[in-house]
């Protein structure tokens, strides 16, 4: 045996616990690394707004302090709103519910020729069986989605505790990351974090012009259809389905839809109808429009992004796909050499006049002589 064997036995299975043990701890932390990586994405969000305050005299903690207390209030606010809008709309419909049920009742006679009545049937629901397997699962479910609250509670509490210590500490971590680079990288990684603030800027900015035309839009459905609470609804869509990846869509439009369904069974499949085809015209041609012009990117990348996103980290990477490539797309192109475009009409999308008449000469004198194969192209021919 030689002696290196042994060694090198050794090495390599040192080398593949480390591999086991890295694999394990990333895992392990996947959830946590995360929720850094929004809370970083947040932290840019507000560093505008925190910079001209901290540029005015205020200490920059306490800037970014008020910047979340106020971003909290306003969902507090939101939330209480919807909140007291809701309850009141389902006690009404508990209320209403009994007509509800005759009106439905007395469509199926009259189809039907049945002899229906709404005692019978509330008898046959409360007898039933999946109806008693429905209240066990609920009740043996409390605990698990009282899990599930405190646990999403928890997973926000820290992201906005490392967003705070990101927007607060913003330009310690910068001296952090520049003291261990030599001063060219250093500019490198400055200019990086300002085209990663200009971004996600105009990422927000594109959602906030988003949630306003999605807003109006259903506002004024909900006005023609004589929907209440019409104002309140409509901002409910623009902000949730706008800055709720992936499932934002269909909570947006449940509200509206169950409201409706308050006013006229009907109205709520006008306004699920809706829904869906604003959303097919956000997402084909709105979004990629409006993302193009704030954050700079092909609309194609743009949504070719936000797939790929929802591929590898599901809806979070879907909310910060498009800052993320929009922030590597200008970083990286300071690097690729670019040069001046020939001046030929093919590179304008049209053919000149001049190759069209030699190809159309080339063809008849072609046909005349009977020639079988195409002779060699020239220069200005689109051969």
């Amino acid at each position: 045996m030689p002696r290196w064997l042994p060694r090198a036995m050794v090495l390599a299975l040192a080398l593949f616990a480390c591999y086991q043990l890295g694999s394990w701890a990333f895992h392990q932390l996947i959830e946590l690394l995360l929720n850094i990586v929004i809370a970083f994405f947040l932290a840019l969000a507000v560093e505008p707004a925190v910079g001209r305050m901290a540029a005015r005299g205020m200490r920059r903690g306490l800037a970014t302090f008020l910047v979340f207390f106020g971003v909290m209030i306003a969902g507090l606010g939101f939330v209480v709103m919807l909140g007291s809008m809701l309850a009141g709309q389902i006690v009404e419909m508990v209320d209403e519910f009994p007509k509800y049920l005759d009106s439905v009742i007395n469509w199926i006679n009259h189809t039907f020729n049945t002899q229906q009545s709404r005692v019978e049937v509330q008898d046959s629901l409360l007898r039933s069986d999946w109806l008693q397997k429905y209240v066990q699962n609920s009740a043996s479910g409390v605990l698990d989605i009282s899990t599930t609250v405190l646990g999403g509670l928890f997973k926000l509490l820290t992201i906005f505790l490392f967003s705070f210590y990101f927007a607060a500490d913003g330009p310690r971590l910068r001296r952090a990351l520049c003291s261990v680079l030599p001063p060219a990288r250093q500019m490198e990684v400055l200019r990086a974090w300002e085209i990663a603030v200009d971004k996600t800027g105009g990422y927000l900015y594109s959602r906030g012009l988003m949630a306003l035309v999605s807003g109006i839009a259903h506002y004024v459905l909900l006005v023609i259809l004589s929907v209440p609470y019409a104002p309140a609804l409509a901002v409910w869509v623009g902000l949730i389905s706008q800055f709720i990846p992936t499932i934002g869509t269909y909570l947006a439009g449940a509200l509206p839809m169950l409201i409706a369904f308050t006013v006229d069974p009907w109205y709520a499949l006008w306004v699920l109808g809706f829904v869906v085809v604003y959303q097919q015209f956000e997402n084909y041609i709105l979004q990629p429009k409006l993302t193009a012009k704030t954050v700079d990117i092909h609309p194609a990348v743009a949504f070719g992004s936000v797939v790929a996103g929802t591929a590898l980290m599901g809806a979070i990477g879907a909310l910060i796909a498009i800052p993320a490539v929009a922030t590597l797309q200008a970083f990286l192109g300071a690097y690729v050499k670019r040069y001046d475009v020939t001046d030929d009409p093919r590179v304008h999308g049209h053919r000149s006049r001049r190759a069209s008449a030699l190809a159309r000469i080339r063809v008849t004198l072609r046909r005349g002589r009977g020639e079988q194969q195409p002779p060699q192209s020239v220069p200005g021919d689109d051969a």
